[in-house]
């Protein structure tokens, strides 16, 4: 009996430790997100997005006003090269070939430039939304009871007094009444 006693109590004793740390977890209460809604439809992320439009044509205007010239340019120097028949080009021949290709280097450098400056354009567009709506989150789940959101591309399914978009979406739209559309500069690295 003895035994039988101190088994159970050692049972017990493994046991106590495991139901003292062990807390219920509250019921989830779960709000669903449009996020693609959101970021479309404020007014200031309509705004950005038409301003991020204007500079993708204007950077495919640019392109055009470079390589039309420039192709010109290159069907004449090698109307002149194919002419030579495999000759090696004269001296100025060779000076029209450097000039084009230095010109074409340099058309290739501020299209680039330009893209790689609409790309942060862009990068900075969203992270102005995505730092605005950290803490909307935060506010709409508690004003809603919600302990959990999650974005509805994410769900299977979800019932309509679920979504609070357009809680998210007015808070947005008051938080964020305008967007910067050009990303500061970058500092380049210093030579040594």
């Amino acid at each position: 009996m003895k035994r039988l006693l101190i088994t159970a109590s050692l049972a017990a004793s493994a046991a106590l430790p495991t139901a003292v740390n062990a807390q219920a977890l509250p019921a989830a209460v779960v709000a669903v997100v449009d996020l693609d809604k959101v970021t479309s439809s404020c007014n200031a992320c309509k705004t950005a997005a038409a301003a991020l439009r204007a500079q993708a044509t204007a950077l495919q205007n640019r392109q055009q006003t470079l390589s039309t010239p420039l192709q010109t340019e290159g069907k004449s120097l090698q109307t002149a090269v194919d002419a030579l028949n495999g000759k090696e080009p004269d001296a100025a021949l060779k000076t029209r070939i450097q000039a084009f290709q230095s010109k074409e280097q340099q058309a290739g450098q501020e299209l680039q430039t330009q893209k790689e400056q609409l790309q942060r354009n862009q990068q900075y567009i969203q992270k102005q939304v995505v730092d605005k709506l950290g803490p909307i989150y935060t506010q709409v789940m508690q004003r809603r009871g919600a302990n959990i959101m999650v974005e509805i591309g994410q769900t299977l399914a979800s019932g309509a007094t679920l979504d609070v978009t357009n809680d998210v979406l007015a808070a947005l739209n008051s938080a964020l009444p305008s967007i910067q559309t050009t990303a500061p500069a970058t500092a380049k690295p210093q030579g040594r």
